[in-house]
């Protein structure tokens, strides 16, 4: 095993679908960033609400006022000058640092791609994806390398595997398989869509959605790595998701998995990308041609045993939710992070009674005084953000001359469709209620059964 292990790490291979990956990562961040700017979400996201929700262990990261614009225009520089190789290695952490310090910022705002790019760029701050067709290579000789080890296209590979294939495994769930649940809420409303909205509204339909969804999840790594069905599966990939690019509102996370997959290809297609590029921008490309190799060395082996240690943790993370006991889709103890991508529709209603405990006054309150909508709608089905809201309140009040607090909340969730049901215990002060990794035994238990194969 061992040696196997150790001829695996030998093995070299063409550094063009590394190079290719930099920069298309780098300006498709770029595009992004730009899109956030353009669309006014950076003012009313981070800027315009009075109170952000936070990742538990990160409170510390809020936004910064206006200073918030330099983080996105930091971020966008880093992406620029990954994409074209140039101070690579600080560029990637600039990069990796600023996004996901704005990703934590309010948690309203998580997405599964969000966290998708957020392991991309760390991954990417340990592989030389500088060593080929860029700035870096052409201004010092010693960071340029035709060929590098074959495990630093892999890891990108193997992230990419992971969160198709867990998403697969996510959707092994009875709500998805047999009451085709989202997509029976989510696709009627698209019956306008043309040739095929009248498909939208029919049941079997939505049952084969559900069943397609889960088996090109489930498959598709492996159609990505095997060369025979490589072109086969890449254009599943691209239909996949153009399709749900026009049925949802997803931003560019389909484009950015369209071309990250271009990888799994082999050596020549990217060198025939790469004297495109070279073409169009006038480079030359024969000039990186220097038949060197980056051979595997005891500093990558640190690089290689950090990442191990990351993709054990990105294995094992998704089924944390197995240390918690009732239904995940209702408390959501292990939801996130683990690539269980649209499976729930859920709303809710969520009215505070603050109390104070001496006095016995009592008073409901506006949510609209201190939350935004997107806030107030997140804020209503998630109880951590409920508990998060709960102490907000409670400090408010304190702050404002009421000495013991209680802050009580009268919740109903739907989940998937269902009749609503009160979703947490309103004998219960969310005031005295600390967050922590435990079970949350102040959640109402589901009075349903969705019975999980997968994750």
């Amino acid at each position: 095993m061992i040696k196997t292990l150790e001829k695996y790490f030998q093995k070299n291979t063409e550094a063009a679908p590394l190079a290719v990956f930099r920069i298309f990562f780098g300006f498709m961040m770029f595009g992004s960033l730009i899109r956030f700017w353009s669309k006014g979400w950076i003012k009313e996201l981070y800027i315009e609400p009075k109170f952000f929700f936070s990742f538990y262990g990160f409170e510390w990261v809020k936004p910064l006022g206006n200073y918030t614009y330099i983080i996105f225009i930091v971020c966008g520089i880093a992406s620029l000058m990954i994409a074209i190789g140039y101070k690579y290695r600080l560029a990637i952490i600039a990069f990796f640092l600023s996004f996901t310090y704005i990703e934590l910022m309010d948690k309203t705002t998580y997405l599964n791609h969000y966290y998708f790019i957020s392991l991309v760029s760390f991954i990417l701050i340990f592989l030389p994806a500088n060593a080929y067709f860029s700035v870096d290579a052409k201004q010092d000789k010693s960071l340029a390398f035709q060929k590098i080890p074959n495990w630093s296209i892999d890891s990108i590979k193997l992230m990419l595997a992971i969160v198709y294939f867990y998403a697969g495994l996510a959707k092994l769930n009875s709500d998805w398989l047999f009451r085709a649940s989202p997509l029976n809420i989510w696709l009627p409303v698209q019956y306008d869509l043309p040739l095929v909205g009248s498909f939208m509204t029919k049941k079997w339909f939505h049952f084969a959605m559900s069943w397609a969804g889960t088996l090109y999840d489930l498959a598709i790594p492996f159609l990505l790595l095997y060369k025979r069905t490589r072109l086969l599966a890449f254009a599943m990939v691209v239909v996949f998701h153009v399709f749900t690019r026009i049925l949802f509102p997803i931003g560019m996370f389909p484009y950015i998995m369209i071309v990250s997959t271009l990888i799994f290809f082999d050596n020549k297609l990217h060198h025939k990308i790469l004297q495109t590029i070279a073409n169009v921008f006038k480079i030359s490309k024969s000039y990186f041609d220097n038949s060197k190799t980056l051979f595997y060395s005891t500093k990558q082996k640190i690089t290689v045993n950090i990442l191990a240690v990351f993709f054990i943790i990105q294995l094992l993370f998704p089924f944390r939710y197995l240390l918690y006991p009732g239904e995940l889709f209702w408390t959501e103890e292990g939801y996130r992070f683990s690539w269980r991508v649209m499976l729930i529709e859920k709303a809710g209603f969520t009215e505070f009674k603050v109390v104070d405990a001496k006095t016995k006054q009592q008073f409901y309150i506006d949510n609209g005084d201190f939350l935004t909508k997107l806030q107030e709608k997140q804020m209503s089905f998630q109880p951590d953000f409920i508990l998060e809201y709960a102490h907000f309140l409670g400090d408010t009040f304190k702050e404002l001359g009421m000495k013991e607090p209680q802050v009580f909340v009268d919740s109903y969730v739907t989940l998937n469709g269902r009749l609503s049901s009160q979703f947490i215990n309103p004998t219960i002060d969310l005031y005295q209620q600390k967050e922590s990794f435990k079970h949350k035994n102040w959640i109402i238990p589901f009075n349903h059964e969705i019975k999980i194969k997968g994750l």
